[in-house]
C-alpha cells in the first residue's frame, strides 16, 4: 500500500546493571547523621555471643555519628583517633557488621578490611550503604 510506512525498529533494551545500586551521596549539611555503635577488639572480631545480652556489649565501644555514605577509610581514620593500637605501621582493621537475624540471633559479618596507613588499597572506598549497612546495626572492627 502506498504511503503506509512501518512503525520504527525499537533498540533492544541494555541488561539491567550489576550489583547493588551505586550509593547516592548524602548532603551531610542537611542530613541528620545516624549514631554507630563501634566495637574494637584486638587480633580478631568480637563473637555473637559477646552480643546476645542487650545492655552486656563489649565494653570497648565508641560511639561515631556519621552518615550511611562514610566509607570504610572515614571509618579507619576515626577508630585511629580513638585506638592507639590502630595507629601502628602496617595495621590491618577488619570491619563487620553485627545485627540480629530473623530469630533475633546476633550475627557477625565480615564486610571489608583496611591498612591503617595506606590508603587506596584494599576496601577503602567501600561505603557503608553499598556493603548493607542498616541503621541499628553496630560495627564491630578487628585490629590485626
Amino acid at each position: 500500500m502506498a504511503g503506509v510506512s512501518e512503525p520504527p525498529k525499537r533498540r533492544p533494551m541494555p541488561p539491567p546493571p550489576r550489583g547493588p545500586p551505586p550509593v547516592q551521596p548524602v548532603d551531610r549539611e542537611k542530613t541528620c547523621p545516624l549514631l554507630l555503635r563501634v566495637f574494637t577488639k584486638m587480633g580478631s572480631h568480637h563473637t555473637k555471643e559477646d552480643f546476645a545480652v542487650r545492655g552486656k556489649e563489649p565494653k570497648d565501644e565508641v560511639q561515631i555519628y556519621t552518615w550511611k555514605d562514610a566509607t570504610l577509610r572515614e571509618l579507619t581514620d576515626l577508630v585511629k583517633e580513638v585506638a592507639p593500637a590502630a595507629r601502628r605501621r602496617d595495621v590491618r582493621l577488619s570491619f563487620a557488621f553485627v545485627y540480629p537475624d530473623k530469630n533475633g540471633r546476633f550475627v557477625v559479618r565480615e564486610v571489608g578490611k583496611t591498612f591503617s596507613n595506606r590508603i587506596g588499597k584494599l576496601d577503602d572506598a567501600k561505603a557503608l550503604a553499598e556493603l548493607g549497612f542498616q541503621i541499628g546495626d553496630y560495627l564491630d572492627v578487628a585490629i590485626l
